[in-house]
């Protein structure tokens, strides 16, 4: 991983990881049980993660990550750094508890009625080990409504975890949404 303001992105390999990745791992069939143990450990962490968000516990979800944390969603799924052209979100703890705030306050215009959302996701797989994080990817499908308007996205989400594993800390969400290419309604929650 590169450094804390310059996330790389995800490997163009189809299995998700780079070449400093066993194969057994990349491939996840051959995973040990050892392996497989804190796949399940860290999937279990990821489902707990987007539930925070779906119950719109955002403080809870924000403690989640750490000091030098940050939520990113590319303008593309090509994007290898949000530094160089603009993303849709690339946001830091501080942002993440502003953005949190606003839509927590009475009188934010874009939260009457008040925005929910859900997420439904496919098995996070464990697909590499870098710089110290496990790297995870989650396939999703996520739906935003506000009163009779509703938002349905698609895409992959790529946990960067760290720390011990009974108790793992976000060092980088990214967000690749399927449609980030194309012309996208306000996205109001975090998808």
């Amino acid at each position: 991983m590169s450094t804390a303001t310059e996330p790389s992105a995800p490997s163009s390999d189809p299995a998700g990881a780079d070449a400093s990745v066993s194969p057994e791992l990349a491939t996840g069939w051959a995973m040990s049980r050892e392996g497989r143990e804190i796949e399940i450990e860290l999937a279990a962490f990821v489902a707990w993660e987007t539930r925070l968000i779906d119950e719109a516990r955002y403080d809870e979800w924000i403690a989640l990550f750490t000091d030098d944390g940050h939520y990113w969603v590319p303008s593309g799924t090509d994007q290898r750094s949000p530094g160089g052209e603009a993303s849709l979100a690339y946001e830091d703890k501080l942002l993440l508890r502003l953005r949190a705030q606003r839509l927590a306050h009475p009188h934010a215009h874009s939260q009457h009625p008040a925005s929910r959302a859900i997420h439904v996701l496919q098995p996070s797989r464990l697909v590499g080990v870098e710089a110290e994080a496990w790297i995870l990817r989650t396939p999703f499908v996520y739906a935003e409504a506000r009163g009779e308007q509703e938002l349905s996205l698609a895409g992959v989400a790529w946990h960067h975890l760290v720390g011990p594993l009974a108790s793992p800390r976000i060092r980088l969400k990214r967000v690749d949404l399927l449609s980030a290419g194309a012309a996208l309604p306000m996205i109001q929650l975090f998808p």
